[in-house]
């Protein structure tokens, strides 16, 4: 199992543990036994899950000819997933970043958020560039982003598939002005995380039911400079 999939399982009593390992030093089942007031058989239990969440590793201590014990420390994914919450860090950050009254800085730091979460995505989605299809990349996307409690479903619209998101991921980030920031980082997102441009051809924010992120095609037609036009399918 890996710590992707099992860190949604976590139990109330694993957090203590983990939170009690957040200080960075390396725990022997006694010391854990004492901060958390239980027996050492309840905190072998809880290791044996967290060893194989891959959110604590052990370290074997060889001292002298006695039998060999085992420390435990988090490891970085540990260390993130006892950590605080840092939603209200995003949510003062994001802010900060649409205040930014040079647009052209600001729209720079937006594209570059954008860019690095997609690639985030991308990476998390395993999918492979030369053999998936551009609807396989987009369903492998729309499972990872669903384990990240944003909500997706891939439908099929005309003869392209499209990626429909009815709960809104960021309901208090997203604003209503013109600009629409978070919007245009949605777009920049899924589009470096499949690979392949998109555009939000739905949106809440305009009355419709969902958001709904669509394939942006290439066609023959050329502008005077003979510069291909981008056709929204």
């Amino acid at each position: 199992m890996n710590s992707k999939a099992a860190t949604n399982e976590l139990r109330s009593v694993d957090r203590e543990l983990l939170s009690a390992m957040r200080g960075g030093e390396t725990f022997g089942v006694g010391e854990l036994t004492e901060l958390l007031g239980v027996t050492a058989t309840a905190v072998r239990q809880r290791i044996e899950r967290l060893l194989e969440m891959g959110l604590i590793e052990r370290e074997k201590v060889v001292a002298g000819r006695g039998r060999p014990t085992f420390r435990y420390r988090l490891t970085v994914a540990g260390h993130r997933d006892a950590g605080a919450n840092p939603a209200d860090l995003a949510d003062a950050m994001w802010r900060e970043i649409v205040a930014v009254q040079d647009h052209t800085i600001r729209d720079k730091i937006v594209s570059a958020v954008a860019s690095r979460l997609g690639r985030q995505f991308a990476s998390q989605s395993g999918y492979d560039q030369t053999k998936d299809s551009f609807q396989d990349r987009m369903q492998k996307l729309s499972e990872v982003m669903s384990e990240r409690q944003m909500v997706t479903e891939v439908i099929t619209v005309g003869e392209l598939p499209v990626l429909d998101i009815c709960v809104c991921p960021f309901p208090t980030l997203t604003d209503t002005s013109d600009d629409r920031a978070m919007c245009r980082l949605e777009e920049q997102m899924i589009s470096e995380a499949l690979g392949q441009p998109v555009h939000l051809s739905s949106c809440r924010l305009d009355g419709d039911d969902c958001c709904q992120f669509s394939a942006v095609t290439v066609t023959t037609e050329r502008t005077d400079a003979g510069t291909p036009l981008a056709n929204e399918t």
